[in-house]
């Protein structure tokens, strides 16, 4: 078996060995689109090979939560999307005979290792641009049904699709496309007739927003008197020859024809050059699209990203259940459900934006901040970070870290930069870990985004041992 990821081969036979030689397994994963599509794609695989197995979900893989999965009392346990960077407390638990760990994960490994363990990292490829958790869990989805005496449709290859979605949602594709190992996992979901790729509008909400609210919230690209502008956008599709509404309604990016979608974009692209926007950014308004090809057009769950968004505001909310639900395919009540969640998610991401806009960043030598508190939540303030980086007078020339409450003595912190940052040598996973650690804490994650766990009342220490992290890797 060699799979999408040749280098990954080997790791993934002998864990794919591990799992069928267990009655039983323990299926633990993150909270986040990568973790739950993780699960997902573990899920269906174990269960077309016959392994019988229960899944659970974590928030933060912490001593907590691994001394719970261990009394849980499963001979065999499967981490997906996490379980590399929490490896040397696992590694305890196995010592001591509670458990097997088999980790299929992207994040920065700790010094332990363990027999089983498939991890990107550890053959040289880049856990953060070139192979998710989902993609991890993939790979390990592909060896179980070469492995396995059942026969099985497609060698799981239709998992890719779920795989795709998860790359997607851990922002592995923030350059215009996936490449590396993913490249070769969106390769076999178009053989497999799961995926479609192509070249389109680099825009969120293709799929369901109408035109003006596509154009209106467009973030990525900013034109000057479109985005962000109402009436500017009901101006600019006003003044273009086309049939943009039907039955006194607008139309929806894709419900337009090639031709349609062509004069919108040729018209967008003009009027960008217009006002000046740098040519690089304008590049920017073409990206690589990856489509679910059996999900409807229309639908949230055909583009990858707005599927990837819609599974982020069900386990953040305390729903994994209903995240895992929709991509095993409950189209009923599981995706209404993520429907309603992912509206008040909205809503919580705006109110957070305008907290951030409104009150500001603090600025230090070589990174910036802000504390929310308990005004955002700490599953979301990641996301909100992100979010901020560019827009309302926020530099992108720094990275930016955020606390909020996690509880009554802890606060949860998430780091977010830019690949250009981390192309001048930016690691925020050394940054938040070393500085968590100091401050006793602890924290890890990918150079461009990663998060840590720290004691209230030790902000300060904390800031003071990041920021002069960051200047010693950006020089």
């Amino acid at each position: 078996m060699t799979g999408p990821v040749p280098e990954l081969a080997d790791r993934a036979v002998a864990c794919a060995q591990r799992l069928l030689e267990t009655d039983r397994v323990l299926l633990a994963s993150h909270i986040d689109a990568d973790g739950l599509t993780s699960a997902a794609v573990a899920a269906q695989a174990l269960e077309r090979a016959g392994i019988p197995f229960e899944a659970v979900f974590e928030k933060q893989l912490d001593e907590a939560a691994i001394a719970g999965i261990a009394a849980r009392e499963y001979d065999t346990v499967l981490f997906t999307d996490f379980g590399s960077g929490q490896l040397d407390v696992i590694a305890d638990y196995e010592r001591r005979g509670a458990f097997t760990p088999v980790i299929a994960d992207h994040h920065q490994p700790a010094e332990t290792d363990t027999e089983y363990h498939l991890n990107p990292l550890l053959v040289g490829l880049n856990g953060a641009s070139e192979l998710s958790g989902a993609g991890a869990s993939y790979v390990l989805a592909r060896a179980l049904a070469a492995e396995s005496e059942c026969e099985i449709e497609h060698e799981n290859r239709d998992l890719a699709a779920l795989a795709v979605v998860g790359a997607v949602g851990d922002m592995q594709a923030s350059s215009g496309e996936l490449h590396g190992a993913n490249a070769g996992i969106v390769a076999e979901g178009e053989t497999a007739g799961v995926l479609e790729t192509g070249p389109d509008l680099s825009l969120y909400g293709k799929q369901t927003r109408p035109l003006p609210k596509l154009l209106e919230y467009a973030s990525d690209v900013r034109i000057p008197g479109i985005s962000n502008d109402a009436n500017g956008a009901l101006r600019f599709l006003d003044g273009l020859d086309l049939e943009l509404t039907r039955d006194g309604e607008w139309r929806c990016w894709s419900e337009l024809t090639s031709e349609e979608k062509q004069v919108l974009a040729s018209a967008l692209v003009r009027r960008a050059v217009s006002r000046g926007v740098p040519a690089g950014r304008i590049d920017g308004l073409v990206s690589t699209a990856y489509v679910l090809s059996d999900e409807p057009v229309g639908s949230e769950l055909r583009d990858a990203s707005e599927f990837s968004t819609l599974l982020n505001a069900t386990a953040r909310y305390e729903r994994a259940d209903v995240g895992l639900g929709v991509c095993l395919g409950n189209r009923e009540g599981a995706l209404e459900r993520a429907r309603t969640l992912l509206r008040d998610h909205r809503r919580n991401l705006s109110a957070g934006i305008d907290l951030v806009t409104r009150e500001g960043v603090t600025v230090e030598d070589n990174l910036q901040w802000f504390h929310a508190g308990d005004r955002i939540r700490e599953t979301i303030v990641g996301i909100v970070a992100g979010m901020a980086l560019g827009n309302g007078g926020i530099s992108r020339e720094k990275p930016i870290l955020a606390f909020a409450a996690k509880n009554d003595d802890e606060l949860k912190v998430s780091a977010r930069g830019t690949h250009a940052l981390v192309g001048r040598g930016l690691d925020l996973s050394a940054v938040v870990g070393e500085a968590a650690r100091a401050v006793g804490g602890d924290g890890g994650g990918h150079d461009v985004a990663a998060g840590a766990t720290v004691p209230k009342g030790e902000e300060e220490a904390f800031l003071e041992r990041a920021d002069a992290i960051v200047g010693e890797q950006l020089g």
